[in-house]
């Protein structure tokens, strides 16, 4: 299979995860220097004052017995699912993102117990990452045992208009590309800003940026990094997308096998 050369510009997955190898916690860092995981942490705080003010209004006293309970049973099913990771071995990277969704599921739990408005408020919070992936979640998925060869990932902000017109554009190419050979996902550099340094994307003139992994290793991205500051970037369109990265072709050769 014919593929375009990896830029140098990009860190691919793989030697990322070998340059963090000198930190005892490789993950520490990235978890406490990314916006992603510190909104996470002020949701998870929030609970504590929506709690509060929960069980100052109930006079019966009967939402604390059955709050207290419901929590009780969130924190010993989440330390069981502790455990179960630790057994397993996994890595950081997939260790903290498996405890961040589950941590999640069972905060929606409790509040379900509170009020199921603020139930739902939580849902919609989460839920509007569902669709993307954090850095860790990407090198997961790149290097160990990876579901899919290739992975087309979109590297976007919020407050780009060139990202917002483009926001509607791998979706539907997932709709009709996805399959075992391929997957696409999307990172928010918005939460994310160190990924752009990692995978040698500017956060002025180059986003969005489209790059499409085999397995571990860059094989093309869109646009491409030259050496000038500034490119010409046409607009990001379906067809555009789909001639860049030979879509219509690994489609075919993977419906062949």
């Amino acid at each position: 299979m014919e593929v375009a050369t990896a830029t140098e510009a990009s860190a691919p997955a793989a030697s990322g995860s070998a340059a963090r190898q000198n930190h005892s916690f490789p993950w520490l860092d990235a978890a406490i220097s990314e916006p992603y995981y510190f909104l996470h942490l002020l949701a998870f705080f929030s609970y504590f004052a929506a709690r509060s003010a929960a069980i100052a209004a109930d006079d019966g006293g009967e939402l604390y017995h059955r709050l207290l309970r419901r929590e009780i049973q969130a924190v010993l099913v989440f330390l069981v699912l502790f455990v179960v990771k630790i057994v397993r071995e996994e890595t950081w990277e997939t260790f903290i993102a498996d405890s961040l969704l589950y941590a999640k599921g069972l905060l929606l739990a409790v509040t379900l117990v509170i009020d199921y408005w603020l139930a739902l408020g939580y849902f919609l919070g989460f839920v509007g990452h569902s669709n993307h992936l954090t850095p860790l979640q990407l090198e997961s998925l790149l290097t160990e045992e990876p579901t899919s060869r290739f992975w087309l990932v979109e590297f976007r902000t919020l407050f780009s208009a060139t990202c917002i017109q483009a926001s509607s554009v791998l979706p539907e190419l997932s709709n009709i590309y996805s399959n075992k050979n391929i997957s696409f996902g999307i990172i928010d550099l918005g939460h994310f800003p160190n990924a752009a340094a990692k995978f040698g994307i500017s956060m002025w003139d180059h986003l969005p940026t489209y790059i499409l992994f085999d397995k571990a290793t860059e094989v093309a991205r869109f646009p491409e990094v030259t050496s000038e500051s500034k490119v010409f970037v046409p607009k990001v369109t379906k067809k555009l997308l789909c001639q860049h990265f030979d879509l219509d072709r690994r489609l075919i050769e993977y419906l062949s096998t």
